[in-house]
């Protein structure tokens, strides 16, 4: 075990459908140690098992052997309620499609988790609109999803995976539907926003012109995590 690692996954495998003709083993033995202000990109095919490895990573799914370690605990075999617990205050995640609540504004978006962990009204807008800002979006703070362009939403679910601040943040495609010059500029914002809080960064893409700009390539390949740098 890494002590050091903000995240640490150990000797993690997933089948699906065991012991069925049509059994899929998509996760063998993978391990991966994420440390704290690295970005690291997780680059496969479609179909792979990058979402697979997210959800594990981020205590949404159990595996059925390995160990997942967060800022040197052990989660594996910890109640749901736990797992609940842990992933709100420690674990942020980004999708590929921004998932905002439509009927609320971009700084209710990003409150909302916070009043969901305990944190003060006046506190918690107070950091919402310092991470709107950070990203270029506190102008648009007022707006509703439906009145912001896509990388302005995208960059919205940016901050409300970092509302918590959390110790690491799971990224799934994050600028996947995003055309390319805005996906450059919202990924920038992102990675500049990660490296200034200091967490750690697991983001999947296909894209290898950004997986290039993160700080460590691995590859999910044959259910193993092999390293590309």
């Amino acid at each position: 075990m890494n002590n050091d690692a903000a995240l640490e996954l150990i000797g993690i495998s997933k089948t699906y459908n065991a012991g069925r003709p049509n059994e899929i083993r998509v996760l063998d033995q993978a391990s991966l140690a994420l440390m704290p202000g690295q970005v690291t990109a997780l680059v496969a095919p479609s179909g792979a098992g990058k979402s697979t490895l997210l959800h594990i990573a981020g205590l949404l799914d159990q595996p059925d052997t390995g160990q997942i370690i967060i800022g040197g605990r052990d989660f594996s075999g910890d109640s749901d309620r736990s797992r609940t617990t842990a992933r709100r205050r420690n674990i942020g995640f980004v999708y590929q499609f921004h998932h905002l609540l439509p009927e609320f504004s971009a700084l209710e978006n990003v409150v909302l988790p916070q009043l969901a962990n305990g944190v003060d009204k006046g506190a918690a807008e107070e950091r919402a609109l310092m991470l709107l800002d950070r990203v270029g979006v506190g102008a648009r703070a007022d707006h509703r999803p439906a009145a912001m362009s896509g990388g302005e939403q995208q960059r919205v679910a940016f901050c409300r995976a970092l509302a918590n601040n959390p110790q690491v943040l799971l990224a799934d495609e994050p600028t996947g539907n995003l055309d390319p010059d805005t996906s450059a500029r919202v990924f920038g914002a992102l990675v500049e926003l990660v490296r200034e809080t200091g967490l750690s960064a697991l983001i999947a893409t296909h894209n290898h012109d950004l997986a290039a700009q993160m700080d460590r390539r691995v590859e999910l390949r044959a259910g193993q995590l092999h390293p590309l740098d």
